[in-house]
């Protein structure tokens, strides 16, 4: 599909995304006029289809409030995982509570083989989760309803590996691609709304803004771009001198992180390099988490020493973030790791927490809870161990990837006044769909059995 060629980018010494962020604060609309995907059935190519006259003057609202304010949260929760051997595995999470002690479970809900090709990017829609995006190498993005268990179909507007899937709310999916672009999709009907081009070469990983209306993606051609997603374009770049395979914004949205093997660059909002850390193993993957104990924020890192470092991020940006404790109980290097705040059962000592969840090459996955760090960071030098809550064990899958989405939400409250979210909304209708269960897999444990190499 050949869609409209972005503007490009402008070069800038040190652009500023300050600006960018609190831009447009009259209007949350996304560009009009987008190039449309025909309704997905099975694996359809995108087709360009003229914007109907009556749905022209029609605004695309995008959520700018913050979801952490805004949202009930779940009871439970759903895990996704892919792996290097094409299965896609769905885990239920749940909390039952014994004597104000909290007790935590991960059961399967479903494996089975998604895609031709490893599967290298998944990502849950928020505030409710109910899409479910998988990449792989296969070129396609498959697109699933989680709460029927069903295969929605491809959208195949890449042309090369799917590197990274994200939606920004539970309205859009941003995708990234070995083909050098990154996709805006509107997931009402999966219309691809903008194209953005200016990498040249791999696009590495994305992260859009709290506000939804600025994103970074970094990739193969050594630099750091900035996306306006109101217009739909380019709006700076800025050339960093090393291929970064991650960048990660910080919860607040004031900082982010950009990491290259086992180096950690911290950069204001000016793009001014605050701190450059250097892990003691080689990295892959970090992610910003706010405690629960305290105020303020962590920055999770996992890597090849098979364990999840913590990190302390002071609230004074000119201190740097120092490692304080480490989560520990993986026999292999850590690959990925995803949050979510899960609102814990009537007597329990807390009303909510925050769950880390964590998979390896080991095979295993790994649940901890950050409510067990304390407030007061520890004396220098020192470092807790912190413990698993629960754990599921593959039987020896190379996992690759990693998505959190919300399980039961209470729907007894609105939201900011909007119409509830009919979470159980045939939840159980055609839950057979075509999600596998567990046994149709049974078996298929030794496929792909090698090396356990990073692509």
């Amino acid at each position: 599909m050949s869609l409209p060629p972005a503007k490009r980018l402008s070069l800038r010494p040190k652009p500023s995304l300050n600006k960018k962020v609190r831009a447009a604060s009259g209007s949350d609309s996304l560009p009009k006029k987008p190039a449309l995907l025909a309704k997905v059935k099975g694996k359809q190519r995108a087709v360009d289809s003229p914007e109907p006259a009556a749905q022209k003057q029609k605004k695309i609202e995008v959520s700018v409030s913050d979801p952490s304010s805004s949202k009930s949260l779940p009871t439970s929760f759903k895990l996704i995982a892919g792996s290097y051997e094409k299965l896609l595995y769905g885990l239920e999470g749940t909390v039952s509570v014994d004597s104000s002690s909290c007790s935590f479970h991960l059961n399967p809900i479903f494996i089975f083989p998604a895609h031709v090709s490893c599967i290298k990017s998944v990502a849950a829609s928020p505030h409710g989760g109910k899409w479910l995006a998988t990449g792989s190498a296969d070129e396609i993005i498959k697109v699933w309803d989680l709460r029927r268990r069903k295969e929605i179909g491809g959208l195949m507007q890449h042309q090369g590996s799917i590197t990274h899937l994200e939606f920004p709310s539970r309205s859009y999916l941003l995708s990234a691609s070995e083909d050098g672009t990154l996709c805006l999709f509107r997931a009402r009907d999966w219309a691809v709304l903008r194209e953005l081009k200016g990498h040249k070469g791999r696009v590495n990983s994305v992260a859009v803004h709290k506000s939804c209306k600025v994103a970074l993606s970094v990739g193969k051609d050594r630099t750091l771009r900035m996306w306006d997603l109101m217009r739909g374009k380019g709006s700076a770049s800025t050339k960093i001198g090393k291929e970064a395979e991650l960048v990660r914004w910080s919860v607040d949205g004031t900082i982010f992180a950009v990491q290259t093997q086992n180096i950690i660059d911290i950069y204001s909002t000016d793009m001014e390099l605050l701190h450059s850390i250097t892990h003691p193993s080689r990295l892959h993957d970090v992610k910003f988490c706010k405690r629960v104990a305290g105020d303020g924020e962590v920055l999770l890192a996992g890597a090849e020493d098979k364990k999840l470092s913590v990190y302390d991020v002071p609230k004074d940006r000119t201190k740097p973030p120092t490692i304080i404790a480490e989560m520990v109980g993986h026999g292999n290097r850590v690959k990925a790791v995803d949050t979510i705040e899960v609102a814990l059962p009537e007597g329990a000592s807390r009303a909510s927490t925050i769950l880390v969840c964590t998979i390896s090459s080991d095979g295993k996955i790994r649940l901890y809870d950050m409510a067990v760090l304390p407030a007061r960071l520890p004396a220098e030098g020192e470092k807790m161990q912190l413990q698993s809550v629960a754990e599921y064990d593959t039987k020896g899958t190379r996992l690759t990837c990693l998505a959190l989405a919300d399980g039961n939400v209470d729907t007894g409250a609105t939201t900011n006044g909007k119409r509830k979210r009919e979470v159980h909304d045939e939840e159980d209708e055609d839950a057979e769909g075509d999600f596998g269960s567990q046994d149709e897999v049974d078996g298929d444990g030794d496929e792909g059995s090698g090396s356990d190499e990073d692509e």
